[in-house]
């Protein structure tokens, strides 16, 4: 039986893991699960797969949930520590699923206590890919891709000579505004940028597809896992979601990963690394899709996607402070403080301020320096935004 923890139990890569597990009785066993806000759902995960722990990252909500816990002789934790402790507990393979930087301690954490991690939480390779691999290594345990472009990827390379590879093709659905004009764009409001043409996620992640800084984000994370450089990693706008990713090698051979728009099948993947297990997914009908479309990505209108390959050449701490700086004007963008294309012009002040005009080279990757650039991050982006309101 392998042992798991769920970190971001109640989001949408959560609630896919728990399903996997459910189907999938005697086979795994949940030790860890944590949430957000969402409580009755954390609780009724809870009641059904009994872990050892529950964590919640708000120390508000925290009386809340062990009064409804009460009883079932599972350990409630809350907040930073809380979530920190749970992390640490030993097990074999841990979902990092935590939206945001908060979740690289908890990962961190996790793979210095012997798990393998399963890695949703795209931030945590950005704002620390160093720290990460070498977390890894030293504990002699797995970086296991789950976003849908990295699992691909991998999954393209096992068995290859990564020395053959020339290049590396992510493909993007293009979001809510794939169809819209710059101008149409510039005018865009958090509500329409809210909807996305493909699938239901949650708002941010939903906004992040449509700015293309979800994507930005992915293009730096390729880098980091797979020890690409930047000038070998392109982005391709392919609306059907079904072609994941594409490796192309020093033969000119194309290795292409295809499959439903389902996470189901990167996470399942993962949890059964390294064999291969029955998902329940949907089996393509390749005839009846009839074609699959790609365009290049207008960096006019996603400029969040241009300024991923300025942070791989500039390096350093460059990757938390765009994570920590985007997270501070999405959340302008939502509350209607900036407009939808100021997102990235705020991440991009900030990024001068502290790496072009400062010549930043700081490079030691300890979990203390990356979060200390990720507040100064933050700081700048505010200070950004209330300039110019």
């Amino acid at each position: 039986m392998k042992h798991l923890s769920i970190f971001g139990a109640t989001g949408s890569i959560g609630q896919n893991t728990l399903d996997l597990v459910r189907r999938n009785k005697g086979l795994y066993s949940i030790e860890v699960l944590t949430g957000g806000r969402n409580l009755d759902c954390l609780v009724s995960n809870a009641l059904e797969f009994r872990p050892k722990i529950v964590a919640t990252a708000h120390n508000d909500i925290y009386q809340e949930l062990k009064e409804k816990l009460s009883g079932t002789g599972m350990q409630v934790v809350a907040g930073v520590n809380g979530m920190a402790d749970a992390a640490s507990l030993p097990v074999d393979w841990a979902m990092s699923a935590i939206v945001g930087a908060a979740g690289l301690e908890p990962g961190l954490r996790a793979m210095q206590a012997g798990a393998d991690l399963a890695l949703a939480n795209k931030e945590s390779m950005v704002a620390a890919g160093p720290l990460m691999r070498q977390t890894s290594r030293e504990n002699d345990v797995a970086l296991l891709p789950v976003d849908s472009e990295h699992s691909a990827v991998f999954q393209a390379l096992i068995g290859e000579d990564h020395k053959a590879v020339e290049r590396v093709i992510l493909t993007a659905s293009g979001g809510a505004f794939r169809d819209w004009s710059l101008e149409e764009i510039a005018a865009a409001t958090p509500e329409q940028a809210s909807t996305h043409p493909n699938w239901h996620m949650g708002q941010r992640i939903t906004i992040d597809s449509a700015s293309m800084f979800n994507k930005a984000l992915e293009v730096i994370e390729a880098k980091e896992l797979f020890d690409f450089k930047a000038n070998q990693i392109e982005v391709l706008v392919h609306p059907q979601s079904m072609i994941h990713a594409i490796v192309g090698f020093q033969d000119g051979g194309l290795m292409a990963h295809i499959g439903p728009a389902d996470m189901r099948h990167a996470i399942g993947f993962a949890l059964s690394y390294p064999n291969r297990s029955y998902l329940p997914v949907e089996r393509l009908d390749l005839a009846k899709i009839g074609r699959f479309d790609f365009s290049s990505p207008d960096l006019k209108k996603y400029p969040a996607l241009r300024l991923a390959y300025d942070v791989m050449d500039l390096g350093g701490f460059s990757g938390a402070v765009y994570n920590a700086a985007k997270e501070i004007a999405l959340d302008a963008f939502i509350a209607h403080r900036i407009g939808f294309l100021d997102m990235a012009r705020v991440v991009e002040v900030v990024l001068e301020r502290i790496f072009v005009k400062n010549t930043s080279k700081e490079n030691n990757f300890c979990l203390e320096n990356v979060l200390n650039m990720d507040q100064i991050g933050r700081t700048y982006a505010k200070e950004e935004i209330e300039k110019n309101l």
